[in-house]
């Protein structure tokens, strides 16, 4: 069976161009390939692509937080590349789940009929998980201002104590709330590699 190595590929590729088509099961003196339901590719002469573990880590990092290459010219002529990670998947039922728990109401400044979006009170960016006790509405904007700012540093910062100033009494105390959830929360937490 021919070999590949990682730097053969290119790893933004994953998730994106190379998609997982089968699972390889082994045991009991057997090696089989079971393909994905309505995969067409030939799989009758697979290659090889033995990982070290820091390759693991980075092929399942791509897959999990997918990232994006823009390349662009600036007036100069000089070309950037830009990487932005896109967003992490959540699960629809559990974003949903979300949404109508929170009215769908952004749960920092309180605006509704806008477009929503989840936000990790436990980062994603540190391992938080993408569980519904974890996730609160969040406008865009409020979502962009908090960034990765700590959720207690977010919930105790002048731009949250601006936004929420007219945030009813009991979605302010929901919110401060959520601060005796971060321990469990914090125990849960999914290990990332970190990227660059």
């Amino acid at each position: 069976m021919d070999e590949l190595k990682l730097s053969d590929l290119n790893i933004y590729d994953f998730g994106n161009k190379i998609q997982i088509s089968g699972i390889i099961w082994s045991g009991k003196g057997l090696v089989f390939i079971t393909p994905a339901p309505d995969k067409k590719e030939d799989l009758s002469n697979p290659k090889l692509l033995p990982l070290t573990l820091e390759e693991w880590q980075r092929l399942l990092k791509q897959t999990d937080s997918l990232e994006t290459e823009i390349f662009q010219k600036d007036p100069s002529g000089i070309t950037k590349i830009i990487l932005r990670k896109s967003q992490r998947q959540i699960d629809s039922y559990v974003q949903w789940k979300m949404f109508q728990r929170d009215n769908y109401t952004c749960r920092y400044c309180g605006r509704t009929g806008i477009p929503l979006s989840a936000d990790h009170v436990d980062l994603w960016e540190d391992g938080g998980p993408s569980i519904l006790e974890n996730l609160l509405s969040s406008c865009r904007q409020d979502n962009k201002d908090r960034g990765r700012m700590k959720y207690e540093d977010w919930i105790n910062s002048d731009i949250y104590k601006r936004k929420s100033k007219n945030l009813p009494d009991d979605i302010k105390a929901l919110n401060l709330a959520v601060l005796d959830t971060l321990p469990s929360l914090r125990s849960q937490r999914i290990q990332h590699i970190r990227s660059r």
